[in-house]
């Protein structure tokens, strides 16, 4: 370890409880809302997509609070409702636009909490917002059995429970911390050459990428190369429940929502000839599509990134009654789309299914399209995108990823016990893990079309099937497998190790590229 190494995982050490505090606090706010009447402030979605401003609030004053930035004005909200802030060294003698730029980014939105199951599911020992109540309540069998990785019992100190808390708020922790280290540690060279820009952002669980698809789309055209990144790294989780904690990933899957539309003619139940069946029409179309899945028919395989998926993810029935026929159904399909995969392909995979065909030619209309995601985020703005949400891949020799597996090796490999990393399953490893996601992340929404960011592609951004994107990974605390789950949990020695890894990345890239 080099004296800079020592320094960043002795202030990770001592900053994990507060990092620990931030979370929990992140976790719990929306317990202040939901059960609270509109009338009264409240809000039932606290928390979700586009209702983040409470947590959201507290972390920008919090933020502050610690130290994280130089000054207030540092840190603030962007007109799509990003919590954005940023660190650097003025006195380091480098030009701003000689400096490596470096984005952080992390989503602060969470999905439900299903509250009454974590309590009822859990013994009545944890809470999806308070974490762990009563741990002589905590139904541990039931932990094991739904989630992906936990450590052995004796070790269970480390857990931090609640929803988010490994999608993704403790990535998004870890940025905050790491930026208080940063700037404590800028007399000893941590800043030095770099700007480093983090990214809280909205709606992400709704809108994969919807945050950077703003910053891409109207920030980054008009920026100075000081405002545009070198290098952005992703804080999702990058935990695997089989193979170990904090990977580093460098690639993911795309995907895309398509909607089936099937418009027919209600009629009385007793009557049905007298109708048009959306329903059973459509039903129809969901099973032919299930085969056609279940044959790997239309899906390419890649070496790296995995094969494209397709499953029913969503319906909606417009009916009078349970006594009539249906006058439509409106389903979707989540597609996850590999390298070579194209949007309109899929598309046409659905459209092309006999079940479709059958239906128009028995008189219903059938409408199959990507759908625009409209809803406005916590300030007010409305996307519009069409939700497509573009895979990528950074190569594996990449200089960035050199620089990644050097900051690991210099913070985390000496603080890991050798005894942990020789367990099987999910706990931290020595040794880095260069690997890519399972499931979608930000990554999909820094991305623009070529050509349409010179000043990006003439500072290395990357060309991939008609698109650039920066140079991107990810490290995060969280077991991907943990995600999503009751009893989401959280092993906070990775969040002490994420923040040092964070906190020593600027550094090495400036040395080293």
């Amino acid at each position: 370890m080099s004296d800079l190494d020592r320094r960043v995982a002795e202030l990770a050490r001592r900053d994990r409880a507060l990092a620990e505090e931030i979370l929990r606090e992140c976790i719990r706010i929306p317990a202040d809302y939901v059960d609270r009447p509109p009338e009264e402030g409240g809000d039932p979605l606290c928390g979700l997509s586009n209702h983040e401003g409470p947590r959201f609030r507290y972390l920008r004053d919090k933020i502050v609070e610690i130290g994280a930035v130089r000054r207030p004005e540092d840190v603030g909200f962007d007109a799509f409702g990003n919590l954005v802030w940023f660190v650097e060294d003025p006195d380091d003698g480098v030009a701003p636009d000689d400096k490596k730029v470096i984005f952080l980014d992390g989503h602060g939105d969470t999905v439900a909490a299903l509250r009454d199951q974590w309590r009822a599911k859990t013994g009545g020992g944890i809470d999806a917002y308070e974490g762990l109540v009563d741990p002589a309540r905590v139904d541990r069998d039931f932990l094991r059995a739904e989630l992906g990785w936990l450590p052995p019992d004796d070790e269970w100190d480390n857990l931090l429970f609640g929803r988010g808390s490994a999608d993704q708020l403790g990535g998004v922790v870890a940025q905050v911390v790491a930026s208080r280290i940063l700037l404590e540690l800028a007399p000893e060279g941590a800043l030095r050459g770099v700007r480093v820009v983090s990214y809280v952002t909205a709606a992400e669980e709704d809108n994969d990428g919807g945050g950077p698809m703003y910053v891409v789309g109207k920030v980054l055209p008009d920026a100075p190369p000081a405002g545009i990144p070198d290098v952005v790294i992703l804080t999702e989780g990058t935990g695997h429940a089989e193979r170990g904690a904090l990977g580093i990933y460098r690639g993911q899957r795309g995907r895309m929502q398509i909607e089936v539309d099937v418009l027919g003619r209600s009629a009385h139940g007793s009557m049905p000839h007298m109708g048009l069946n959306p329903l059973e029409h459509g039903a129809a179309i969901l099973v032919e599509a299930a085969e056609q899945a279940a044959r790997g028919e239309g899906f390419l395989d890649h070496a790296f990134l995995g094969a494209g998926t397709r499953t029913a993810s969503w319906a909606e029935l417009t009916t009078p009654s349970d006594c009539a026929v249906p006058d439509r159904f409106r389903f979707r399909f989540d597609r996850r789309l590999t390298a070579g995969e194209r949007p309109e392909d899929a598309v046409a995979a659905i459209e092309g299914l006999p079940a479709v065909a059958r239906a128009r030619a028995a008189g219903l209309e059938v409408t199959v399209r990507v759908p625009r995601y409209e809803q406005p985020t916590w300030r007010g703005y409305a996307p519009g995108n069409p939700q497509i949400y573009r895979g990528w891949e950074t190569p594996a020799d990449h200089p960035v990823l050199a620089a990644a597996l050097a900051a690991y090796r210099g913070v985390i490999t000496p603080e890991v016990d050798p005894a942990v990393d020789a367990r099987p399953g999910g706990g931290l490893k020595r040794e880095p893990r260069l690997e890519r996601w399972i499931f979608s992340t930000d990554g999909v929404g820094w991305q623009a079309e070529e050509g349409a960011l010179p000043r990006a592609e003439a500072k290395g951004w990357l060309r991939e099937a008609g698109a650039v994107h920066p140079p991107m990974f990810g490290l995060g605390p969280g077991i991907e497998h943990n995600t999503h789950k009751v009893g989401e949990v959280l092993d906070t020695r990775e969040l002490q190790h994420a923040i040092a890894f964070l906190a020593r990345y600027p550094s090495v890239l400036a040395a080293t590229t």
